[in-house]
């Protein structure tokens, strides 16, 4: 059984807006998104889950590389992940939607390993992820934990971005 997220179909509460043009990594997010659901959801190993993936009509359009670096990364410090975030939750990990989970999981990993990606601009892709694919109020609860996280994992990046607001 493959379980996977429409990767068409926002959230019932989401308004649709014409189809703007997707950056290859936002795809490549998105098809990341996908598989730690899948793997969250249904279970399978990393290797089923990726070729599935890339049969899919989009993966023509991801980032390959960025991709695949992003989707075995998260799935490979699954547990660091977690441990990671669980400080910054209301909750268990566990008790969050199995988007939410995702959009935590892929967003932790790039804090940590993707510096030369700026903190706001992973922040404002795991926005743009849970608004469309997320519950109601989803995007809101993912911005307040990856706020908190980003000050503690890029806190002079985070310093700085203050300090010049000021």
């Amino acid at each position: 059984m493959t379980t996977v997220i429409p990767e068409t179909q926002p959230a019932a509460n989401v308004k649709t807006a014409p189809k703007k043009h997707r950056s290859r990594r936002r795809v490549a997010r998105e098809l990341v998104l996908q598989g730690i659901y899948q793997w969250r959801v249904a279970g399978g190993t990393a290797g089923f889950i990726e070729t599935q993936l890339r049969e899919s009509d989009i993966f023509s359009k991801a980032d390959e590389k960025f991709f695949s670096r992003l989707f075995h990364g998260v799935l490979g410090d699954s547990m660091g992940l977690e441990t990671q975030i669980q400080p910054f939750l209301d909750r268990p990990l566990r008790e969050l939607s199995p988007v939410e989970f995702a959009i935590l999981l892929l967003s932790t990993y790039e804090l940590t390993h993707y510096l030369e990606i700026p903190y706001r601009a992973v922040i404002n892709e795991a926005i743009e992820l849970a608004r469309s694919y997320g519950g109601t109020e989803g995007h809101k609860y993912v911005n307040g934990v990856l706020d908190k996280l980003a000050a503690q994992l890029r806190a002079i990046e985070v310093e700085s971005k203050t300090q010049a607001r000021k």
